[in-house]
């Protein structure tokens, strides 16, 4: 019998200054049995850092054809591909074939710098890509804020990225790789 995804609800408050985007968001985030609380945090704060009414979680790692996180416009083309990890470079031929913009969040430390040094040059042909990394040690902290039920608030000024609960505060300075 196969693993069910675990569910996590996240009320969200966003107050991003650089965007001039104030909203609450009431999310319902599907953990995939193979994802840990460090990633599904980093798809959290992705979504966080391109907030819109019509963003939205896919199946992500349910369904190789979809990204983690996607924003469509009425006629259901896709604007924004929001991706996590370090696909190969065939996946980000396809979501830049497919979306408007393609925004890649890589999170795992070294492996994600390797895999950087490796694609970089193939990555940079792609005119609508843009690259980010969040520092492992972030990771490790937004894994922390991982509860079955979040209130949780983030606010982002000038590059800087703070997402709290009642209890800590995480800070968190991503690394822009690719415009």
């Amino acid at each position: 019998m196969a693993l069910k995804a675990t569910i996590y609800k996240a009320d969200l408050q966003i107050a991003d200054m650089d965007r001039n985007y104030y909203a609450g968001h009431a999310l319902t985030i599907a953990r995939h049995p193979s994802e840990n609380d460090g990633r599904m945090m980093a798809r959290l704060l992705a979504f966080a850092l391109n907030a819109n009414e019509s963003l939205a979680f896919t199946k992500g790692l349910c369904d190789n054809d979809e990204p983690d996180i996607w924003q469509k416009d009425l006629t259901g083309a896709i604007e924004l591909w929001i991706e996590l990890g370090q696909p190969d470079e065939k996946r980000l031929r396809q979501a830049c074939g497919k979306a408007g913009r393609v925004q890649l969040y890589c999170y795992s430390g070294r492996s994600a710098e390797i895999w950087w040094e490796q694609n970089s040059n193939k990555a940079r042909r792609f005119e609508n890509l843009a690259v980010a990394n969040i520092p492992v040690d972030a990771v490790q902290a937004l894994a922390g804020l991982a509860n079955r039920s979040m209130q949780l608030q983030c606010t982002i000024q000038d590059g800087q990225i703070w997402l709290a609960d009642q209890l800590q505060n995480v800070s968190v300075e991503l690394e822009i790789w690719k415009r």
